[in-house]
């Protein structure tokens, strides 16, 4: 287990960093945590790292977005935030991002729990009492 501090957002940077160091040859992150917490932000400073130069935003009305790194890869970004039961995932066609092997994130993994592949990477996100949060990779 990881653990990595972002004391403000003048840290994001540095954080997301630390994160793509320990990503290793996982594809699939699982990106826990409550509304407001910073998952899209999170994703977003880590795309960025990897070399994304595309807008990053929330897929939360697509469901599903595609950025390109500097070289070329697809990463996909999901927000089922707005799945109401499983079936509506394989009619978006997730297991064929989910198995492709490329990097995906996922937020509100847990709305399609019962999907997520078992060598998914599960990541909490927190906020404690100063305002400061806490990626917990496990």
């Amino acid at each position: 287990m990881l653990e990595i501090k972002i004391n403000s957002l003048d840290g994001i940077a540095d954080a997301a960093r630390q994160f793509v160091d320990a990503m290793g040859e996982n594809k699939v992150f699982a990106m826990f945590g409550p509304m407001g917490v910073g998952k899209t932000t999170f994703i977003k400073a880590v795309c960025e790292v990897l070399g994304v130069q595309d807008t990053i935003t929330s897929p939360t009305f697509a469901i599903v977005n595609e950025y390109r790194t500097d070289s070329g890869e697809q990463i996909f970004h999901f927000d089922f935030y707005r799945i109401r039961k499983v079936e509506e995932a394989y009619d978006m066609g997730y297991e064929d991002y989910i198995y492709s092997g490329v990097v995906c994130f996922l937020e509100w993994p847990e709305l399609i729990e019962e999907l997520l592949p078992e060598d998914a990477v599960r990541i909490t996100l927190t906020e404690e009492e100063d305002g400061t949060r806490t990626i917990t990779i496990q």
